[in-house]
């Protein structure tokens, strides 16, 4: 089954997916032409290639027409960093148009070893299934007795049951249930969770996969890989005089002393050893103190909310003291995840993956919430139940406003008391969304659908960008985010391009058309808009190449340029510029836009975010008092440098051409 054998010359990638029809169970294996790759890499861009060319517009996203997608890295298990992650995507429930979600862990390498790129589902079973894969065979199996299981039960089953070097990706009950905020789960807690991919593959009644491939990826050029991966990891060990001491409760110190952003130009080497030290949770004090999280359900400040008293509570080392291991995905250097054991307090677990910052920000400070046990239980809740913590704790903070309101009482709450910072109604509230059992079913699809049945004016406080919840990252602190929340084909999501980014990616030492980033202003007011639309639009192309070669973001940050393009260029035997494959990471952006457009969906009209969002109306203390970003500027001036119309969205013809895209052209513009 799979073409290449060892000794042959290799490219990095297969060239081969494999499409599984759920209704029939035909199992069929594709080669793909060369000139894919070419132009669209691989992960995100394969992902988004094969489902423009494979589904028609107006599928309906948790039905047979939906076509779900696991898709791994043009560099996964290369011999490079960074880059043991996948693609899941789909159309999004949530949104209605382009659905993705981006996970770690080890299950991509192994999905990689079955001699495939990617793997596709169309079509519905019609009882729960699972597949397994090697490098030999494929085969659906019947898998209703996993069904109602949670994700860490699944993944012990099926890895007792086909070996413990088969990775896992699987629902638990919140995508068993088609609960639009569910995610997918591997190893043990890592979740792709975003646009509700969970959904989708409960509705095809697919419980797992099972990735247990045997295959070598070949490269072209091996000893030059080793070089530039042993290269990247001594840069990486430089620097090592960053102390202890710059702690997150220290610069969280600092920025409540100067009032300001700490981040232009952020030093590389401190993000690394933060992460290191502590992981994500090393954001939690120094982002609550800056304005970064967004608090009370967005409408809230650290000053008069959340004080240090609070969020201290929930800090970095409050979580890192309960860890017990250091983790790290596939091919990672840094290991910033952790394994956690909680032995004392209420809710006793023994283990678990670490809270990351997303999790704590949402269920912390979101909520008013400064019990850090709680924080591990709902962390678990969440993990075992296959559920998206961002989503989750998002329309938590949109209940606890409807009740304090008014507009919710105890007779619709089931007699729970839903005020801020009530961490035992947390917890009952969030078991009731997982079970979608009363008010938690109104919930379980997330805060645009849940105000839609509420009415009553509830929609003033569901804060969402076109029925995504928004990241724990406030665009008022960078109105970068701004464009990202509203203007990317999978709205709501940091992890596109933001300001921050650039700052510490030094995008403009690779990449000829990026310049060094604007700075943010720190005046009270609007923040200026000039030059930040330019500027966010190459970080998208740039985060489009991550995507494509199944890199960790974060392996962009930590200092020493991640040489990405020269990985790709060693993997393939091609020899193409910097420029070259940001004009690839442009394309997949552009095809991931137009596959929204063609479900008759346009940002700038229909993922407009919520006021809060963007400091409608300001806040009245902290660090970002009186800050308002001007999105209908920013959001104009973006769709100007994509080229795309902001009456319809299309994007540009003479753009499309430059790129190379027939296929777009041929749907979008065929009139022309």
């Amino acid at each position: 089954m799979v073409a290449k054998q060892e000794g042959e010359p290799g490219r990095g990638y297969w060239g081969r997916v494999c499409h599984v029809d759920l209704g029939s169970g035909a199992i069929v294996y594709e080669e793909l032409e060369p000139e894919i790759y070419e132009k669209y890499l691989g992960g995100m861009g394969l992902g988004v290639k094969v489902l423009w060319d494979r589904m028609k517009p107006g599928a309906y996203s948790l039905g047979p027409d939906n076509v779900l997608g696991f898709t791994t890295g043009l560099l996964t298990d290369t011999g490079s960093l960074f880059t043991g992650r996948f693609m899941v995507v789909a159309k999004s429930p949530s949104t209605g148009g382009w659905g993705e979600a981006n996970c770690g862990g080890y299950f991509s390498p192994f999905l990689k070893r079955c001699g495939i790129d990617a793997l596709f589902f169309s079509g519905i079973s019609d009882r729960p299934v699972y597949l397994y894969i090697d490098h030999k065979t494929a085969e659906l199996k019947d898998a209703s007795d996993l069904w109602g299981q949670d994700t860490i039960a699944t993944e012990s089953v099926l890895r007792e049951r086909h070996g413990k070097a088969a990775q896992v990706a699987c629902i638990g009950p919140a995508g068993e249930r088609c609960s639009y905020i569910a995610g997918i789960s591997t190893d043990g807690g890592r979740m792709a969770a975003r646009s509700g991919m969970g959904a989708v593959m409960g509705s095809k009644k697919l419980k797992a996969v099972v990735a247990a491939g045997g295959a070598k990826v070949l490269v072209a050029d091996r000893k030059r890989m080793r070089q530039l991966s042993d290269d990247f990891r001594k840069r990486l060990r430089r620097f090592g005089f960053v102390k202890p001491f710059l702690s997150d409760r220290l610069l969280a110190l600092v920025g409540k002393i100067t009032g300001k952003p700490l981040f232009t130009r952020q030093p590389a080497v401190l993000w690394r050893w933060l992460l290191r030290k502590f992981g994500t949770p090393s954001l939690t004090a120094i982002s609550a103190e800056t304005g970064d999280s967004p608090i009370k359900n967005w409408g809230g400040s650290v000053t008069s909310d959340f004080p240090g008293r609070s969020y201290e509570k929930v800090a970095g080392e409050r979580i890192t003291r309960y860890e017990t291991k250091k983790y790290g995905c596939y091919s990672c250097p840094m290991r910033c995840g952790g394994t956690v054991s909680v032995t004392d307090g209420p809710h006793l677990i023994d283990s678990m993956h670490k809270p990351e910052y997303e999790t704590i920000c949402a269920f912390g400070a979101l909520l008013l919430n400064e019990d850090v046990h709680s924080l591990f239980l709902l962390n678990d809740l969440v993990n075992r139940a296959g559920m998206d913590s961002i989503s989750c704790g998002t329309v938590l903070a949109f209940a606890l406003e409807c009740y304090s309101e008014g507009i919710i009482d105890k007779q619709d709450t089931g007699g729970l008391d839903l005020q801020w910072g009530n961490s035992d109604a947390i917890v009952a509230l969030t078991r009731m969304i997982i079970n979608r059992e009363g008010i938690g079913d109104l919930l379980a699809d997330g805060v645009k659908p849940a105000a839609q049945r509420i009415g009553r004016g509830s929609e003033k406080f569901a804060v969402h960008c076109g029925g995504m919840e928004t990241a724990m990252h406030d665009a008022r602190f960078d109105p970068g985010l701004a464009i990202s929340y509203y203007c990317d084909p999978a709205p709501g999501r940091h992890t596109t391009s933001c300001l921050q980014f650039l700052d510490i990616q030094s995008l403009e030492k690779q990449f000829s058309r990026a310049k060094t980033p604007p700075l943010l202003s720190t005046r009270r007011g609007k923040y200026r808009s000039d030059g930040k639309a330019e500027a966010i639009a190459v970080g998208a192309y740039y985060k489009m190449l991550v995507d494509a070669a199944g890199a960790c973001l974060f392996g962009t940050q930590v200092g020493g340029r991640l040489p990405l393009c020269e990985w790709m260029n060693a993997a393939t035997g091609w020899d193409r510029s910097h420029d070259d494959y940001l004009v690839a990471g442009e394309r997949i952006q552009q095809l991931r836009h137009a596959f929204t457009v063609r479900e008759g969906l346009n940002a700038i009209r229909d993922f407009r975010p919520h006021p809060r969002i963007y400091g409608d109306p300001p806040l009245q203390s902290g660090p970002l008092k009186g800050v308002t970003v001007d999105v209908d500027t920013l959001a104009a001036s973006y769709y100007q440098v994509m080229g795309w119309d902001t009456a319809s969205g299309k994007p540009d013809l003479v753009r499309l051409r430059q790129l190379g895209m027939t296929e777009v052209i041929d749907d979008l513009h065929l009139e022309e």
